[in-house]
């Protein structure tokens, strides 16, 4: 029976996997849990019990091999695999994840992007040609991507996503300020941004809240 990894630690790994990365840039050979939590603000004994979820990767009294860490939590991340990618809304969102070169360097491979604007249709985007979406079931069905980026407004979202999970997609990546209601096996991740700005406003207000109660104080 595969292991349950807990949410917590998988939304940290792209966080160790980018400051491995990092740390590969900078050609450093090995470094222990202690040094890693100083650079990411998590303790080392949560790094620890992290990758101890996949086999811990460490020796005692050496630390981490800075390398195969790297590799094995890419491989972890099912980035030594090719991901398909086909999105859905060419409008300015849209336009920036297929222009962010960064995605085809981990292996999410964005082969076709689709939108309803007839002045859209044929124009390209990072090297992709957008297509009009009276293309999209076929496109599906007979190429099969593996990860389909819903870039709609929200009340085309949920039928868009039921159209192409109907045709055999597997994967949401949905950017489209609502929550999707998908069968069980189909995966989802839900990129919220208004939610991550409203925190950070949050963030800013407690900050200063904090300021200013320890002006009060002196």
């Amino acid at each position: 029976m595969q292991k349950v990894i807990s949410t917590a630690v998988i939304k940290r790994l792209p966080r160790y996997y980018r400051y491995l990365g990092e740390l590969r840039k900078k050609e450093v050979v090995r470094i222990s849990s202690k040094e890693l939590s100083e650079r990411m603000n998590v303790t080392a004994s949560q790094i620890r019990q992290d990758l101890n979820n996949f086999g811990g990767f460490g020796q005692q009294g050496y630390g981490y091999n800075v390398e195969y860490l790297y590799t094995e939590i890419g491989k972890i991340l099912g980035l030594d695999q090719e991901h398909h990618v086909a999105i859905i809304g060419a409008g300015n969102l849209g336009q920036a994840i297929a222009n962010y070169g960064d995605f085809a360097r981990r292996g999410f491979d964005i082969r076709a992007i689709f939108d309803v604007k007839p002045e859209l249709i044929g124009k390209e985007i990072g090297g992709v040609k957008i297509r009009s979406m009276s293309e999209l079931k076929d496109y599906v069905t007979n190429q099969k991507p593996d990860i389909v980026a819903l870039a709609v407004p929200k009340e085309h979202a949920m039928q868009v996503a039921n159209d192409v999970v109907s045709w055999g997609v597997g994967a949401i990546w949905n950017f489209a300020p609502t929550e999707l209601h998908l069968p069980k096996d189909v995966v989802v991740e839900n990129v919220h941004l208004t939610e991550s700005l409203m925190r950070l406003s949050y963030n800013i207000r407690a900050a200063k809240d904090k300021q200013k109660e320890s002006e009060t104080e002196q």
